[in-house]
């Protein structure tokens, strides 16, 4: 199943960015992608934290959920649709929501970020919790491939990445971990983490960033990536916009978890 990671730069217009979306989910499709995964907030890197409630949707409803639909149908793929914040019970917050469209247009799944990210190092802070409500389920998903292939596929988001728990805590044949992570932590941790999550769960991990200098002045780190479940980096783009296309395998997942069997011999 060829697999696409997508990177992208956003900004703070919701239709630009849809624009750039756009793009690259036609790229991914005619590089014949059956999975595309756009990064964490596609659809909106704003000036402040508080952006996001303005442009958030109730589920179901509203112009970007019906743009991922649109694409997903257009171009008979799946797509999950990075993050795009869609209102919770509480107004002054939102959940950061990871929406998965089958080819027919179909939305057939859903995982809200769990895990919140803060961090202050006296230069950058951030504290998502002051406008995101956290998840508090984790979500895998069956895809079956053009390979005849029924794949598992678990849902993360960015900051889940430093949770070991949530990977280890479901089966899947490959995770996805749209995310934007700042130039500071990614420099550090980005690809480590990665590679950790792939080979602690002897599984494929597709990781789509945001990947440069957005308007806002943010910086993200961006090494959007595909890492086999013997925790080799199969591709990555280190900066810019573009599309990370490839083949995974299911015989080389099987190999490895045949080979060497970590699942089967968990104790704890």
């Amino acid at each position: 199943m060829k697999v696409a990671a997508i990177q992208m730069i956003a900004g703070s217009n919701v239709d630009d960015n849809l624009s750039q979306a756009r793009d690259l989910l036609a790229q991914a499709a005619n590089q014949g992608a059956e999975l595309a995964v756009l990064p964490e907030y596609f659809c909106l890197i704003g000036a402040k934290d508080s952006d996001k409630l303005v442009i958030a949707e109730s589920f179901g409803e509203g112009k970007i959920q019906s743009f991922l639909s649109q694409m997903a149908r257009e171009l008979g793929i799946w797509l999950v649709g990075g993050t795009i914040p869609l209102r919770s019970v509480d107004p002054a917050r939102v959940r950061n929501s990871t929406l998965v469209f089958s080819p027919n247009g179909e939305c057939v799944g859903r995982y809200d970020k769990i895990h919140l990210f803060r961090f202050d190092n006296g230069d950058e802070s951030y504290d998502e919790a002051r406008v995101l409500e956290s998840g508090k389920l984790p979500v895998v998903f069956s895809l079956p491939s053009k390979d005849g292939h029924e794949w598992r596929v678990g849902l993360s988001v960015c900051y889940d990445l430093r949770f070991p728990e949530l990977y280890r805590s479901q089966q899947a044949d490959v995770w996805l971990v749209p995310s934007a992570f700042t130039h500071t932590t990614g420099m550090a941790h980005w690809e480590v983490l990665l590679r950790a999550r792939a080979i602690e769960n002897l599984s494929f991990v597709v990781a789509s960033a945001q990947g440069g200098l957005h308007p806002s002045g943010r910086e993200t780190w961006g090494h959007s990536m595909v890492v086999s479940p013997w925790g080799e980096v199969e591709a990555s783009l280190e900066k810019g916009v573009g599309v990370v296309a490839v083949d995974l395998d299911i015989q080389q997942l099987q190999t490895v978890r045949h080979q060497l069997q970590a699942l089967q011999h968990r104790v704890l």
